[in-house]
């Protein structure tokens, strides 16, 4: 028997950040940004990118790369994406939907080539990097198109061995709002990051405000991304990576302490963590047999060592969109999924 999510506690993403940004413009006028003077250099992960003009041809590597576009209001300007886990941002279906999808996963070379794109942004190191799977970054600087890297993947992070990679510091939005940053200077839209970056930080300040004070500080959790058999080990949040970022900010504690960003674990080291909540990925990816959520629920009640867990007992459980779990402009979502699921859950009294 199939074990039915409706009992948990299932974050959905609100208003779309576009309405966010319109309410935003609506209610708190800003002083206009300086627009960008060409050409523009900019330092991005070790190199250094020359602009003469706004890109007219991106190709964006990455769901998270992609919506940042979006919400800069920059559709006509991507030619090309691909590396997806879920459904677009709400707000943002239309737009999306124009937009060419080169993979679902990691695109070939040539396709990107093909979209004669002057700009290519990734998400990951591992598709546009040292070693990338869809190219090296020379290969697109010889070619003489910039390629622009996630600061939240190259930040004080290790992805040499392959993998997730190893973070060495703890990841912070800063991170991503650099992105946001770097994007709305590059486009000559500065107002427009600005106005994205303020609404996510007045987002976030509200998700904290939430369990404030409240008896959730130090709650024990862990967040479960998927697995490559369902009954195997686990791909766990690591002690560095966005979920330990949500879980500092509102007081509760992680219970891995390794560096791995999604390192492997086995349920019997988890339980004897024994946590108090556990957040798990939802995503429409199917590249593991535990991508799918309703598998993660039915294992974790259906299982002889994690049905015992006090989190399973109790239904404890956060069911968050997977994107929200990893190092982009979703995160500020995490944060307020987790958040509202300790104020159901009653652990906020």
């Amino acid at each position: 028997m199939q074990y039915q999510p409706t009992a948990w506690f299932i974050h959905r993403t609100g208003l779309s950040v576009l309405t966010a940004l319109a309410c935003l413009a609506i209610g708190t006028p800003a002083a206009l940004a300086e627009p960008t003077q060409y050409p523009l250099t900019i330092e991005n992960c070790g190199e250094a990118l020359t602009f003469d003009k706004a890109p007219t041809r991106t190709v964006a590597i990455g769901q998270s790369s992609t919506e940042i576009l979006l919400s800069l209001g920059l559709a006509d300007k991507i030619v090309g994406t691909a590396v997806w886990f879920g459904p677009v941002l709400p707000g943002y279906e239309a737009a999306n939907a124009k937009i060419k999808r080169l993979a679902d996963n990691d695109p070939s070379f040539e396709s990107v080539l093909a979209q004669e794109p002057d700009l290519v942004t990734a998400e990951f190191e591992w598709h546009v990097g040292p070693n990338g799977s869809v190219a090296t970054r020379k290969q697109f600087s010889d070619l003489n198109i910039p390629s622009y890297v996630a600061p939240a993947d190259c930040v004080a992070k290790d992805n040499s061995g392959g993998g997730d990679g190893v973070r060495k510091e703890i990841f912070n939005m800063s991170l991503v709002y650099q992105e946001i940053h770097d994007m709305a200077q590059i486009f000559d839209v500065q107002d427009r990051g600005d106005a994205l970056i303020a609404d996510l930080k007045k987002r976030e300040a509200e998700a904290i405000a939430k369990v404030a004070g409240s008896k959730a500080k130090g709650l024990s959790m862990v967040f479960w991304f998927s697995s490559p058999e369902v009954n195997g080990d686990a791909y766990i949040a690591g002690k560095n990576g966005t979920p330990a970022y949500i879980m500092e900010t509102l007081g509760a504690k992680n219970v891995v302490t390794t560096q791995e960003e999604w390192p492997l674990a086995s349920w019997e080291s988890i339980a004897g963590a024994n946590p108090q909540v556990i957040v798990l990925a939802r995503m429409d990816r199917r590249r593991y047999p535990a991508d799918d959520a309703a598998v993660k629920l039915n294992f974790l009640a259906t299982d002889p060592v994690t049905s015992k867990l006090d989190a399973v007992r109790q239904k404890h459980i956060v069911i968050m969109d997977s994107q929200a779990m990893s190092p982009t402009i979703r995160a500020v979502s995490g944060i307020e999924a987790v958040a509202e699921g300790i104020k159901q859950f009653g652990l906020t009294n």
